[in-house]
């Protein structure tokens, strides 16, 4: 018996008698051993070590250099962990610094480089290109060239370099070299730090299925990134491959050419070649054969980053976002005065948002806030925090429900654009615009928390839910009264211009009354201030559940939690029981009327 015992108690300690810590010091050696007395130079020489259950501890300093992991971990308690040393700032980095820039008059100043610099990328050759890509008739390249930390903007010829407004460059390759011409403005480049993009991304697998890795603490930046189409294989700064189970966690992620973040798909299922409903259709089909579920991709998390200075998206993702949550992040300056569109660009930009929770986050001064675009079903989005957005705080794209967005502060001139049906919308504050744009596309609905298809519809528009919100802009939801699929509306308030539903009961409607929103987002928090009528606590509002919810249409699904428990809206905004018997209107369980001052982020 004492023999089975010890036996037994050997094996539940393996895992961690079998873990080892590699430490990265940038005085360190590739050929030590990585203890914490003999430490490795660069990460990626402990990448090549690193087995299953292991740690990587990066001491403070920049590191230039693309990591790719040649292996991940085998489950949530036998991941590969790189973390940045506690208290230390460790720097990843996409660039280079360049240095032997001459003058050429006028502010103008040129280096060459030799193609050989690049090695077997050159970003300065690579433009950005890809389905739903809009060049808007120029070039733009993947490179950026960087000033003290500050990105120059890219002008189309040389005889545009003088915009007297901007720090701008401009490249020209041939078969030798590489050309840049940059105006800094009157600074000397060879005297300050000027760094160029030289690596297509920071930290990515070049496989699939590197699973259950952790990346925690760092500050990364500098990424020639390529457009990331849900149709391609998409690369970002930090990106998952097409895998399960990573954490990124607590890192400042900035200054991508295109995408901070992807949780997305591969490339066998299609790259670039299906710029269409139809198209994208195949490309689920495909994913689905090669065994998309939840056995195999998603289930990430990402957490606490602060993500900005993004071409085109902070965190998105095709497919590969699935079961994952999304939470605690600070994303803003995305696509913000980048002389190309597109489709994909959004603070948060996912496509099959299936199970996946988009919570606590505080997303300003992007392009679009979220944007949930094809199969977000039983998807949450709860509890986020959005201004100046150049479009919509939150955009809805040919999904049909069951998705809930709960406890959201929409500030921006347009709050939501709905181009879905079945979703469920409460206790969410509303300060800007609603518009609603049925579509002809026929987009999959699954079955319950699966990715298997049960199904194609297009989108008459209408099946929604709202109950509890507080409207203070916009035309409100008579914009639904000509949906082809009816909507549900009850304890609502309407203040100012918005206008209830047609037949909409338990209203409180005043169209006098100015609740004077204002918000002061400073560099370390965000106040919140507003006005509630008299007549707040005449509200009759209930609880809402799965069960006063009921199923969406389409799907023919209940309304549940992502992780698919019953879903009760039972807490506020900031986590506060609500009253179970008659809840507040609106994001806030405030009891009385009047004036409101809160801090909304952080909290």
């Amino acid at each position: 018996m004492r023999i089975a015992i010890l036996v037994t108690l050997l094996a539940l300690c393996s895992p961690q008698l079998d873990a080892s810590e590699y430490h990265v010091s940038i005085n360190g050696s590739d050929t030590n051993n990585g203890s914490a007395a003999a430490p490795l130079k660069t990460i990626s020489a402990a990448a090549n070590l690193a087995q299953p259950g292991d740690v990587i501890t990066v001491h403070a300093g920049t590191y230039r250099e693309r990591i790719n992991p040649p292996r991940g971990g085998t489950s949530d308690t036998k991941r590969i962990t790189y973390r940045a040393a506690q208290g230390e700032k460790v720097v990843i980095k996409g660039s280079e610094v360049v240095t032997g820039w001459k003058k050429t008059g006028d502010g103008v100043w040129k280096l060459t480089l030799p193609n050989t610099f690049f090695g077997d990328y050159n970003p300065y050759k690579d433009v950005i290109t890809g389905d739903w890509f809009n060049a808007r008739g120029r070039d733009h390249h993947t490179g950026e060239v960087y000033i003290n930390g500050d990105a120059l903007y890219e002008v189309v010829s040389l005889d545009k370099i003088g915009d007297a407004k901007k720090t701008t460059w401009y490249c020209k390759s041939d078969d030798k070299n590489t050309h840049i011409w940059a105006n800094f403005h009157g600074a000397d480049p060879n005297k300050e730090l000027v760094e160029i993009n030289v690596r297509p991304t920071c930290f990515y697998p070049d496989t699939p299925g590197r699973n259950y890795i952790t990346v925690s603490g760092f500050t990364m930046r500098h990424a020639a990134t390529q457009w990331a189409a849900p149709t391609a294989e998409q690369v970002a700064l930090i990106g998952t491959h097409w895998s399960k189970g990573w954490i990124i966690e607590n890192n400042t992620i900035s200054d991508s050419k295109c995408v901070g973040v992807t949780l997305g798909k591969d490339r066998a299922s299609g790259h670039n070649n299906a710029q269409s409903a139809d198209g994208y259709n195949v490309v689920v089909k495909r994913a689905l054969e090669s065994g998309w579920s939840k056995d195999k991709i998603g289930s990430h998390i990402v957490r606490n980053n602060t993500i900005s200075e993004c071409g085109a998206a902070g965190i998105c993702g095709s497919m590969g976002a699935v079961f994952s949550e999304l939470t605690g992040n600070h994303i803003y300056n995305i696509h913000m005065n980048k002389p190309y569109g597109g489709a994909e660009m959004a603070g948060i930009k996912i496509h099959a948002a299936i199970d996946t929770l988009i919570a606590n986050n505080y997303i300003h001064h992007t392009d679009r806030g979220i944007w949930l675009d094809w199969m977000a079903q039983g998807t949450r989005v709860s509890g986020n925090v959005y201004h100046d957005s150049t479009h919509e705080d939150l955009y809805v794209e040919v999904n049909h429900g069951p998705f809930v967005v709960d406890n959201n502060i929409f500030l921006s001139r347009t709050a939501l654009g709905d181009s879905s049906q079945g979703g469920a919308y409460i206790h969410n504050l509303f300060a800007g615009n609603i518009y609603r744009r049925p579509q002809s596309r026929h987009t999959p609905y699954h079955k319950e928390h699966s990715t298997e298809i049960a199904g194609l519809h297009d989108i008459p528009g209408g099946d929604n839910r709202f109950y509890n919100n507080i409207f203070a802009g916009g035309k409100g939801l008579q914009i639904y009264n000509d949906a082809k699929l009816p909507i549900r509306a009850d304890g609502n308030m309407y203040l100012g211009e918005p206008k209830p539903y047609k037949g909409e009961t338990n209203s409180i409607v005043l169209p006098d009354f100015n609740p004077q929103i204002k918000f002061v987002a400073a560099k370390d928090a965000v106040d919140l201030s507003f006005t509630l009528p008299p007549t707040i606590g005449q509200a009759k509002t209930q609880l809402v559940t799965t069960a006063l919810l009921g199923k969406a249409k389409i799907p023919n699904l209940a309304y549940k939690n992502f992780d698919g428990k019953p879903l009760a809206i039972d807490a506020d905004f900031f986590g506060k029981s609500r009253n179970r018997q008659n809840p507040s209107p609106g994001p806030l369980e405030i009891p009385a009327k009047g004036k409101i001052d809160v801090k909304i982020w952080p909290r």
